[in-house]
Protein backbone atom coordinates (compact mmCIF):
# COMPACT_ATOMS: atom_id res chain seq x y z
CA UNK A 1 0.00 0.00 0.00
CA UNK A 2 1.41 3.59 -0.86
CA UNK A 3 0.39 6.57 1.07
CA UNK A 4 -2.59 8.46 -0.53
CA UNK A 5 -1.56 11.44 -2.68
CA UNK A 6 -3.36 13.99 0.42
CA UNK A 7 -3.07 12.28 3.72
CA UNK A 8 -5.29 14.56 5.75
CA UNK A 9 -6.33 13.10 8.87
CA UNK A 10 -9.71 12.05 9.54
CA UNK A 11 -11.50 11.61 12.91
CA UNK A 12 -10.42 8.42 14.52
CA UNK A 13 -13.88 6.72 14.29
CA UNK A 14 -13.83 6.76 10.69
CA UNK A 15 -11.66 3.68 10.65
CA UNK A 16 -14.43 1.91 11.18
CA UNK A 17 -15.76 2.85 7.53
CA UNK A 18 -12.45 1.18 5.92
CA UNK A 19 -13.81 -2.45 5.25
CA UNK A 20 -16.03 -4.30 3.22
CA UNK A 21 -18.91 -5.56 4.67
CA UNK A 22 -18.73 -8.84 4.70
CA UNK A 23 -15.28 -8.86 5.53
CA UNK A 24 -14.12 -10.29 8.91
CA UNK A 25 -12.64 -7.51 10.53
CA UNK A 26 -11.77 -8.47 14.25
CA UNK A 27 -11.54 -12.02 14.96
CA UNK A 28 -13.02 -12.95 18.64
CA UNK A 29 -12.40 -16.43 20.68
CA UNK A 30 -15.56 -18.22 19.28
CA UNK A 31 -16.76 -15.31 17.31
CA UNK A 32 -16.05 -13.05 14.35
CA UNK A 33 -17.28 -9.82 14.14
CA UNK A 34 -17.40 -8.57 10.05
CA UNK A 35 -17.00 -5.11 9.18
CA UNK A 36 -20.54 -4.29 9.13
CA UNK A 37 -20.67 -5.74 13.10
CA UNK A 38 -17.70 -3.85 13.44
CA UNK A 39 -19.51 -0.42 12.58
CA UNK A 40 -22.95 -1.31 14.17
CA UNK A 41 -21.21 -2.79 17.59
CA UNK A 42 -19.22 0.55 17.76
CA UNK A 43 -22.08 3.15 17.12
CA UNK A 44 -23.66 1.03 19.88
CA UNK A 45 -21.06 1.61 22.15
CA UNK A 46 -20.85 5.19 21.22
CA UNK A 47 -24.12 5.76 21.72
CA UNK A 48 -24.00 4.13 25.17
CA UNK A 49 -20.44 5.99 26.14
CA UNK A 50 -22.21 9.23 25.45
CA UNK A 51 -25.05 8.76 27.68
CA UNK A 52 -23.36 7.39 30.95
CA UNK A 53 -20.33 10.59 30.21
CA UNK A 54 -22.03 13.47 28.16
CA UNK A 55 -19.24 16.26 28.98
CA UNK A 56 -17.12 16.38 25.69
CA UNK A 57 -13.73 15.44 26.30
CA UNK A 58 -13.86 13.28 29.75
CA UNK A 59 -12.01 10.22 29.83
CA UNK A 60 -13.02 6.90 30.03
CA UNK A 61 -10.62 4.47 30.98
CA UNK A 62 -10.33 0.17 30.61
CA UNK A 63 -8.28 -2.42 32.35
CA UNK A 64 -9.18 -5.82 31.12
CA UNK A 65 -8.10 -8.43 28.46
CA UNK A 66 -8.16 -8.44 24.66
CA UNK A 67 -11.51 -8.58 23.40
CA UNK A 68 -14.00 -7.31 22.00
CA UNK A 69 -14.84 -3.78 24.36
CA UNK A 70 -10.78 -3.17 24.60
CA UNK A 71 -10.16 -3.46 21.15
CA UNK A 72 -13.40 -1.42 19.91
CA UNK A 73 -13.49 1.46 22.67
CA UNK A 74 -10.86 3.42 20.89
CA UNK A 75 -13.21 3.81 18.27
CA UNK A 76 -16.37 3.92 20.26
CA UNK A 77 -15.14 6.57 22.64
CA UNK A 78 -13.33 9.08 19.71
CA UNK A 79 -16.76 8.98 18.21
CA UNK A 80 -18.44 9.79 21.69
CA UNK A 81 -16.42 12.70 21.96
CA UNK A 82 -14.82 11.11 24.78
CA UNK A 83 -10.59 10.63 25.71
CA UNK A 84 -9.57 6.69 26.19
CA UNK A 85 -7.23 5.69 28.38
CA UNK A 86 -6.27 2.22 28.06
CA UNK A 87 -4.43 1.08 31.12
CA UNK A 88 -2.10 -1.92 30.83
CA UNK A 89 -3.92 -5.13 32.08
CA UNK A 90 -0.92 -6.31 34.31
CA UNK A 91 -0.58 -3.63 36.20
CA UNK A 92 -1.25 -3.90 40.32
CA UNK A 93 -4.36 -1.62 42.18
CA UNK A 94 -1.27 1.58 43.04
CA UNK A 95 -0.78 1.62 39.42
CA UNK A 96 -4.41 2.05 38.18
CA UNK A 97 -5.33 4.58 41.12
CA UNK A 98 -2.59 6.43 39.90
CA UNK A 99 -3.72 6.40 36.50
CA UNK A 100 -7.27 6.58 37.48
CA UNK A 101 -6.23 9.74 39.47
CA UNK A 102 -3.58 11.77 37.09
CA UNK A 103 -6.31 11.34 33.91
CA UNK A 104 -9.35 12.10 36.20
CA UNK A 105 -11.28 9.52 34.63
CA UNK A 106 -14.81 9.50 34.62
CA UNK A 107 -16.06 5.76 33.85
CA UNK A 108 -13.28 2.57 34.56
CA UNK A 109 -14.72 -0.21 32.39
CA UNK A 110 -13.25 -3.31 33.34
CA UNK A 111 -13.36 -7.08 34.23
CA UNK A 112 -15.00 -8.26 37.27
CA UNK A 113 -12.10 -10.06 38.69
CA UNK A 114 -9.79 -7.07 38.20
CA UNK A 115 -12.15 -4.59 39.34
CA UNK A 116 -12.26 -6.51 42.79
CA UNK A 117 -8.29 -5.73 43.29
CA UNK A 118 -9.09 -2.27 43.76
CA UNK A 119 -9.20 -1.41 46.88
CA UNK A 120 -11.01 1.40 48.53
CA UNK A 121 -9.79 4.89 47.69
CA UNK A 122 -7.96 3.39 44.71
CA UNK A 123 -11.29 4.86 42.34
CA UNK A 124 -11.15 8.51 42.84
CA UNK A 125 -14.38 10.69 43.59
CA UNK A 126 -16.47 11.48 40.58
CA UNK A 127 -15.34 7.72 38.81
CA UNK A 128 -17.34 4.98 38.50
CA UNK A 129 -16.16 1.46 37.67
CA UNK A 130 -18.18 -0.97 35.60
CA UNK A 131 -17.88 -4.87 34.14
CA UNK A 132 -17.45 -4.75 30.61
CA UNK A 133 -19.78 -7.74 30.34
CA UNK A 134 -22.52 -5.03 32.24
CA UNK A 135 -21.16 -2.10 30.06
CA UNK A 136 -22.27 -4.09 26.84
CA UNK A 137 -25.71 -5.58 28.20
CA UNK A 138 -26.56 -1.54 28.68
CA UNK A 139 -25.08 -0.67 25.91
CA UNK A 140 -27.46 -3.41 23.91
CA UNK A 141 -30.52 -2.43 25.89
CA UNK A 142 -30.33 1.19 25.59
CA UNK A 143 -30.10 0.98 21.64
CA UNK A 144 -28.55 4.64 21.03
CA UNK A 145 -26.57 3.87 17.78
CA UNK A 146 -24.31 7.12 17.25
CA UNK A 147 -23.34 8.67 13.69
CA UNK A 148 -19.90 8.64 12.21
CA UNK A 149 -18.38 11.62 14.49
CA UNK A 150 -17.17 14.92 12.67
CA UNK A 151 -14.46 16.05 15.41
CA UNK A 152 -11.58 17.82 14.98
CA UNK A 153 -8.98 15.83 14.21
CA UNK A 154 -6.71 18.07 16.20
CA UNK A 155 -8.76 17.33 19.65
CA UNK A 156 -7.22 15.08 22.50
CA UNK A 157 -8.63 11.44 21.69
CA UNK A 158 -6.15 9.19 24.03
CA UNK A 159 -3.73 9.33 26.67
CA UNK A 160 -1.40 6.77 27.42
CA UNK A 161 0.16 6.01 29.91
CA UNK A 162 4.35 5.64 30.00
CA UNK A 163 7.01 5.16 32.39
CA UNK A 164 9.93 7.71 32.19
CA UNK A 165 13.03 7.50 34.59
CA UNK A 166 11.90 9.14 37.28
CA UNK A 167 8.50 9.02 39.06
CA UNK A 168 4.89 7.65 38.48
CA UNK A 169 3.78 6.75 34.52
CA UNK A 170 3.40 9.67 32.96
CA UNK A 171 0.07 10.39 30.28
CA UNK A 172 1.17 11.16 26.70
CA UNK A 173 -2.05 12.78 25.19
CA UNK A 174 -2.74 11.92 21.38
CA UNK A 175 -4.77 13.62 19.09
CA UNK A 176 -7.38 11.63 16.09
CA UNK A 177 -4.31 12.83 13.50
CA UNK A 178 -1.75 11.56 15.50
CA UNK A 179 -3.54 7.93 15.30
CA UNK A 180 -4.71 8.08 12.19
CA UNK A 181 -1.73 9.31 11.21
CA UNK A 182 0.32 6.63 12.66
CA UNK A 183 -2.15 4.14 11.21
CA UNK A 184 -1.61 5.72 7.80
CA UNK A 185 2.35 5.42 7.95
CA UNK A 186 2.37 1.71 8.83
CA UNK A 187 -0.15 0.35 7.06
CA UNK A 188 1.71 2.01 4.03
CA UNK A 189 5.36 1.08 4.73
CA UNK A 190 4.54 -2.58 5.77
CA UNK A 191 2.21 -2.84 2.95
CA UNK A 192 -1.29 -3.98 4.29
CA UNK A 193 -3.84 -4.84 2.18
CA UNK A 194 -7.50 -6.69 2.56
CA UNK A 195 -6.58 -9.61 3.05
CA UNK A 196 -4.50 -9.58 5.87
CA UNK A 197 -4.56 -10.94 8.92
CA UNK A 198 -2.62 -9.43 11.67
CA UNK A 199 -2.19 -11.39 15.10
CA UNK A 200 -2.30 -8.77 18.09
CA UNK A 201 0.05 -9.76 20.79
CA UNK A 202 1.08 -6.53 22.24
CA UNK A 203 -0.84 -5.12 25.14
CA UNK A 204 -3.41 -2.84 23.68
CA UNK A 205 -2.16 0.36 26.27
CA UNK A 206 1.46 0.28 24.04
CA UNK A 207 1.12 2.86 21.60
CA UNK A 208 2.24 0.46 18.86
CA UNK A 209 0.28 -2.66 20.18
CA UNK A 210 -2.95 -0.31 19.64
CA UNK A 211 -1.75 0.99 16.30
CA UNK A 212 -1.64 -3.03 15.67
CA UNK A 213 -5.60 -2.97 15.55
CA UNK A 214 -5.70 0.86 13.72
CA UNK A 215 -2.95 0.40 10.97
CA UNK A 216 -4.73 -3.40 10.03
CA UNK A 217 -8.57 -1.44 10.06
CA UNK A 218 -6.96 1.51 7.69
CA UNK A 219 -6.09 -1.18 5.34
CA UNK A 220 -9.15 -3.28 5.48
CA UNK A 221 -8.16 -6.22 7.15
CA UNK A 222 -8.77 -8.24 9.86
CA UNK A 223 -7.54 -8.25 13.34
CA UNK A 224 -6.83 -11.22 16.16
CA UNK A 225 -6.46 -10.01 19.20
CA UNK A 226 -5.10 -12.60 21.59
CA UNK A 227 -4.20 -12.73 25.37
CA UNK A 228 -0.87 -15.77 25.36
CA UNK A 229 0.42 -17.50 27.60
CA UNK A 230 3.15 -19.61 26.06
CA UNK A 231 4.91 -19.10 23.05
CA UNK A 232 2.87 -22.37 21.74
CA UNK A 233 0.02 -20.42 21.95
CA UNK A 234 1.21 -17.69 19.21
CA UNK A 235 2.05 -20.35 16.99
CA UNK A 236 -1.45 -21.79 17.04
CA UNK A 237 -3.15 -18.58 16.74
CA UNK A 238 -0.67 -18.55 13.68
CA UNK A 239 -1.93 -21.77 11.88
CA UNK A 240 -5.40 -21.09 12.96
CA UNK A 241 -6.14 -18.37 11.36
CA UNK A 242 -3.33 -17.95 9.13
CA UNK A 243 -2.12 -14.70 10.14
CA UNK A 244 0.03 -12.78 7.34
CA UNK A 245 1.46 -10.19 10.25
CA UNK A 246 3.01 -10.92 13.60
CA UNK A 247 4.40 -7.93 16.00
CA UNK A 248 6.30 -8.69 18.96
CA UNK A 249 9.29 -7.69 21.24
CA UNK A 250 13.12 -8.96 21.18
CA UNK A 251 12.52 -11.25 24.51
CA UNK A 252 9.18 -13.11 22.44
CA UNK A 253 11.13 -13.53 19.56
CA UNK A 254 13.52 -15.39 21.26
CA UNK A 255 11.35 -17.74 22.68
CA UNK A 256 9.48 -18.19 19.39
CA UNK A 257 12.40 -18.90 17.47
CA UNK A 258 13.07 -21.21 19.70
CA UNK A 259 10.16 -23.14 19.05
CA UNK A 260 8.89 -25.68 16.14
CA UNK A 261 6.64 -24.15 13.61
CA UNK A 262 4.61 -26.28 11.72
CA UNK A 263 4.14 -25.59 7.99
CA UNK A 264 0.85 -24.14 8.33
CA UNK A 265 1.69 -21.48 11.10
CA UNK A 266 5.05 -20.30 8.96
CA UNK A 267 3.65 -20.15 5.47
CA UNK A 268 0.73 -17.25 5.82
CA UNK A 269 3.18 -15.20 7.12
CA UNK A 270 4.11 -12.33 4.77
CA UNK A 271 5.90 -9.92 7.53
CA UNK A 272 7.76 -10.45 11.42
CA UNK A 273 7.95 -6.67 12.59
CA UNK A 274 10.06 -5.86 15.84
CA UNK A 275 9.79 -3.06 18.42
CA UNK A 276 10.12 -2.41 22.07
CA UNK A 277 14.16 -3.23 21.83
CA UNK A 278 16.79 -3.88 19.34
CA UNK A 279 17.45 -7.15 17.62
CA UNK A 280 20.55 -9.27 17.82
CA UNK A 281 22.33 -9.98 15.17
CA UNK A 282 22.06 -13.26 16.10
CA UNK A 283 18.26 -13.67 16.70
CA UNK A 284 18.19 -11.33 12.90
CA UNK A 285 19.27 -14.63 11.23
CA UNK A 286 17.58 -17.23 12.89
CA UNK A 287 14.99 -15.01 12.17
CA UNK A 288 15.41 -15.22 8.47
CA UNK A 289 16.35 -18.54 8.41
CA UNK A 290 13.18 -19.62 10.41
CA UNK A 291 10.75 -17.82 8.12
CA UNK A 292 12.28 -17.28 4.88
CA UNK A 293 9.18 -16.15 3.05
CA UNK A 294 8.48 -13.11 5.47
CA UNK A 295 9.59 -9.53 5.70
CA UNK A 296 11.53 -8.69 8.64
CA UNK A 297 10.93 -5.25 9.65
CA UNK A 298 13.09 -3.67 12.52
CA UNK A 299 11.18 -0.66 14.49
CA UNK A 300 12.48 2.53 16.52
CA UNK A 301 9.67 4.53 18.64
CA UNK A 302 9.02 6.27 21.58
CA UNK A 303 5.45 7.03 22.79
CA UNK A 304 5.87 10.69 22.79
CA UNK A 305 5.91 10.54 18.87
CA UNK A 306 4.47 6.69 18.18
CA UNK A 307 6.91 4.97 15.65
CA UNK A 308 10.29 7.07 14.38
CA UNK A 309 12.03 4.60 11.99
CA UNK A 310 11.94 1.54 10.80
CA UNK A 311 14.80 -0.56 8.40
CA UNK A 312 13.82 -1.69 4.92
CA UNK A 313 13.45 -5.71 5.27
CA UNK A 314 15.81 -5.88 2.10
CA UNK A 315 18.75 -4.07 4.08
CA UNK A 316 18.07 -6.81 7.68
CA UNK A 317 20.86 -9.15 5.84
CA UNK A 318 23.44 -6.58 5.65
CA UNK A 319 22.60 -4.39 8.09
CA UNK A 320 21.03 -6.10 11.38
CA UNK A 321 21.83 -3.74 13.74
CA UNK A 322 20.18 -0.14 11.82
CA UNK A 323 17.45 1.59 12.83
CA UNK A 324 16.88 2.52 9.28
CA UNK A 325 15.31 5.83 8.56
CA UNK A 326 12.34 7.76 9.23
CA UNK A 327 9.00 6.33 8.77
CA UNK A 328 6.46 8.28 7.02
CA UNK A 329 5.22 11.39 8.39
CA UNK A 330 8.37 11.84 10.32
CA UNK A 331 11.01 13.81 10.03
CA UNK A 332 14.65 12.65 12.34
CA UNK A 333 16.91 15.05 13.17
CA UNK A 334 20.32 13.81 14.65
CA UNK A 335 21.34 17.31 16.52
CA UNK A 336 24.50 17.60 18.87
CA UNK A 337 24.55 19.24 22.26
CA UNK A 338 25.39 22.53 21.22
CA UNK A 339 22.51 22.90 19.06
CA UNK A 340 24.25 22.03 15.44
CA UNK A 341 23.27 19.37 13.35
CA UNK A 342 25.58 16.42 13.94
CA UNK A 343 27.84 15.95 10.60
CA UNK A 344 27.35 11.66 9.44
CA UNK A 345 29.01 9.38 11.67
CA UNK A 346 28.88 11.67 14.67
CA UNK A 347 26.54 11.14 18.18
CA UNK A 348 23.75 12.77 18.83
CA UNK A 349 20.38 13.41 19.51
CA UNK A 350 17.46 12.01 18.15
CA UNK A 351 15.04 14.57 17.44
CA UNK A 352 11.10 13.65 16.01
CA UNK A 353 9.90 15.88 14.32
CA UNK A 354 6.04 16.38 12.33
CA UNK A 355 2.86 15.11 12.65
CA UNK A 356 3.05 12.03 14.74
CA UNK A 357 4.68 14.18 17.31
CA UNK A 358 2.23 14.06 20.57
CA UNK A 359 0.42 17.03 22.19
CA UNK A 360 2.59 16.56 25.09
CA UNK A 361 2.44 15.06 28.80
CA UNK A 362 -1.66 15.30 30.36
CA UNK A 363 -1.52 18.31 33.04
CA UNK A 364 2.12 18.22 33.46
CA UNK A 365 3.76 21.18 31.50
CA UNK A 366 6.78 21.02 33.21
CA UNK A 367 7.72 17.90 31.89
CA UNK A 368 6.02 18.76 28.32
CA UNK A 369 8.45 21.61 28.34
CA UNK A 370 11.24 19.65 28.76
CA UNK A 371 10.35 16.90 26.07
CA UNK A 372 8.47 18.71 24.07
CA UNK A 373 10.57 21.70 22.41
CA UNK A 374 10.49 23.56 19.41
CA UNK A 375 12.12 21.62 16.27
CA UNK A 376 15.88 22.75 15.65
CA UNK A 377 15.78 25.18 12.69
CA UNK A 378 16.93 22.56 9.96
CA UNK A 379 13.54 20.99 10.32
CA UNK A 380 11.02 21.14 7.14
CA UNK A 381 8.00 20.69 9.22
CA UNK A 382 8.96 22.77 12.30
CA UNK A 383 6.43 23.23 14.82
CA UNK A 384 7.12 21.07 18.23
CA UNK A 385 9.43 18.23 18.26
CA UNK A 386 10.43 15.43 20.77
CA UNK A 387 13.86 15.22 21.99
CA UNK A 388 14.14 11.88 22.52
CA UNK A 389 16.92 11.14 25.04
CA UNK A 390 18.34 8.74 23.13
CA UNK A 391 21.53 9.04 21.47
CA UNK A 392 22.18 7.85 17.76
CA UNK A 393 24.53 8.00 14.71
CA UNK A 394 23.34 8.60 11.09
CA UNK A 395 25.98 7.40 8.46
CA UNK A 396 26.91 8.65 5.30
CA UNK A 397 24.38 6.22 3.70
CA UNK A 398 21.39 7.23 5.81
CA UNK A 399 20.94 4.29 8.50
CA UNK A 400 20.47 5.51 12.09
CA UNK A 401 22.19 3.33 14.40
CA UNK A 402 21.48 3.77 18.53
CA UNK A 403 24.17 4.11 20.65
CA UNK A 404 22.35 4.39 23.84
CA UNK A 405 20.29 6.71 26.44
CA UNK A 406 20.85 9.70 28.23
CA UNK A 407 18.56 9.08 31.54
CA UNK A 408 18.42 5.92 33.44
CA UNK A 409 15.32 4.43 31.72
CA UNK A 410 15.10 0.75 32.29
CA UNK A 411 13.57 -1.11 29.27
CA UNK A 412 13.03 -4.55 29.45
CA UNK A 413 11.13 -7.54 27.84
CA UNK A 414 9.49 -4.42 25.67
CA UNK A 415 8.41 -2.62 28.81
CA UNK A 416 9.57 1.02 29.48
CA UNK A 417 10.33 1.16 33.18
CA UNK A 418 10.85 3.63 36.09
CA UNK A 419 13.86 3.07 37.85
CA UNK A 420 12.07 5.47 40.82
CA UNK A 421 9.05 3.65 40.60
CA UNK A 422 11.21 0.35 41.53
CA UNK A 423 12.93 2.27 44.39
CA UNK A 424 9.86 4.20 45.69
CA UNK A 425 8.00 0.72 46.16
CA UNK A 426 11.16 -0.76 48.04
CA UNK A 427 11.85 1.52 50.36
CA UNK A 428 7.88 1.81 50.91
CA UNK A 429 8.08 -1.60 52.64
CA UNK A 430 10.24 -0.31 55.70
CA UNK A 431 12.71 -3.34 54.83
CA UNK A 432 15.98 -1.12 53.39
CA UNK A 433 17.31 2.47 54.07
CA UNK A 434 18.02 2.94 50.50
CA UNK A 435 17.44 1.93 46.83
CA UNK A 436 18.56 1.84 43.46
CA UNK A 437 17.35 0.28 40.36
CA UNK A 438 19.55 0.09 37.02
CA UNK A 439 19.08 -2.10 33.96
CA UNK A 440 21.63 -4.97 33.52
CA UNK A 441 22.42 -6.43 30.05
CA UNK A 442 20.38 -9.63 29.57
CA UNK A 443 20.02 -12.30 26.60
CA UNK A 444 16.39 -12.77 27.05
CA UNK A 445 14.94 -9.16 28.14
CA UNK A 446 17.51 -6.93 26.42
CA UNK A 447 17.75 -5.58 30.13
CA UNK A 448 17.41 -7.28 33.26
CA UNK A 449 16.43 -5.25 36.85
CA UNK A 450 19.15 -5.33 39.12
CA UNK A 451 17.58 -4.00 42.38
CA UNK A 452 20.74 -2.57 45.17
CA UNK A 453 19.40 -1.85 48.71
CA UNK A 454 20.72 -1.31 52.39
CA UNK A 455 18.89 -2.95 54.85
CA UNK A 456 18.91 -5.52 57.22
CA UNK A 457 19.01 -8.65 54.39
CA UNK A 458 15.26 -9.78 54.70
CA UNK A 459 15.60 -10.69 50.79
CA UNK A 460 11.86 -12.90 51.14
CA UNK A 461 10.10 -10.25 53.00
CA UNK A 462 11.20 -7.35 50.44
CA UNK A 463 10.45 -9.28 47.27
CA UNK A 464 6.86 -10.36 48.93
CA UNK A 465 5.97 -6.75 49.32
CA UNK A 466 7.55 -6.22 46.04
CA UNK A 467 5.57 -9.47 44.11
CA UNK A 468 1.99 -7.98 46.06
CA UNK A 469 2.43 -3.90 44.84
CA UNK A 470 4.18 -3.91 41.46
CA UNK A 471 3.51 -5.97 38.18
CA UNK A 472 5.81 -9.25 37.18
CA UNK A 473 7.65 -6.85 34.32
CA UNK A 474 8.77 -4.69 37.38
CA UNK A 475 9.96 -7.16 39.75
CA UNK A 476 13.73 -7.18 40.52
CA UNK A 477 16.19 -10.11 38.62
CA UNK A 478 18.04 -9.82 41.18
CA UNK A 479 18.25 -8.11 44.81
CA UNK A 480 21.99 -6.74 46.17
CA UNK A 481 22.42 -5.93 49.88
CA UNK A 482 24.90 -3.35 50.26
CA UNK A 483 26.16 -1.31 54.06
CA UNK A 484 26.62 1.63 52.35
CA UNK A 485 25.58 3.29 48.89
CA UNK A 486 28.49 4.50 46.74
CA UNK A 487 27.73 8.12 46.14
CA UNK A 488 28.84 10.99 43.69
CA UNK A 489 30.94 14.56 44.46
CA UNK A 490 26.85 15.50 44.72
CA UNK A 491 26.11 13.11 47.54
CA UNK A 492 23.72 11.38 45.38
CA UNK A 493 23.78 7.73 44.53
CA UNK A 494 26.24 6.85 42.14
CA UNK A 495 24.48 4.47 39.31
CA UNK A 496 27.55 4.73 37.21
CA UNK A 497 29.32 3.02 39.39
CA UNK A 498 26.65 0.60 40.29
CA UNK A 499 26.45 -0.51 36.60
CA UNK A 500 30.21 -0.96 37.00
CA UNK A 501 30.15 -3.11 39.59
CA UNK A 502 27.31 -5.15 38.34
CA UNK A 503 29.24 -5.80 35.15
CA UNK A 504 32.39 -7.17 37.22
CA UNK A 505 30.08 -9.40 39.56
CA UNK A 506 28.18 -10.33 36.39
CA UNK A 507 24.65 -10.18 38.07
CA UNK A 508 21.43 -9.90 36.61
CA UNK A 509 22.06 -11.65 33.54
CA UNK A 510 25.30 -9.44 32.67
Amino acid sequence: MSLPPDPVPHPLDHLALRGRDGDPALILRGRTLSWQDLRSRVALLAGWLARQVPERGARVASWAAKGELTCLLPLAAARAGLVHVPINPLLKHGQVAHILADSGAALLLGTPARLGTLEMGDIPHGCRAMAEDEAWQAAEEAGDALPPSEADPAELAAILYTSGSTGLPKGVMLSHANLWLGAVSVASYLGLARDDVTLAVLPLSFDYGQNQLLSTWYAGGAAVPLDYLTPRDVIKSCARHGVTTLAAVPPLWLQLAEQDWPPEAVAPLRRLTNSGGALTEALVRRLRSQFPQARLFAMYGLTEAFRSTYLDPAMIDSHPTSMGRAIPFAEILVMRDAGQVAEAGEEGELVHCGPLVAQGYWRDPARTEERFRPAPPASTYGGMAVWSGDRVVREADGLLYFVGRRDAMIKSAGNRISPQEIEDAAIATGLVAEAAALGVPDERLGQAILLVVRGEGDEEGLRAALRRDLPNFMQPQAIRWVSAMPLNPNGKIDRTALAALASETGEAGA
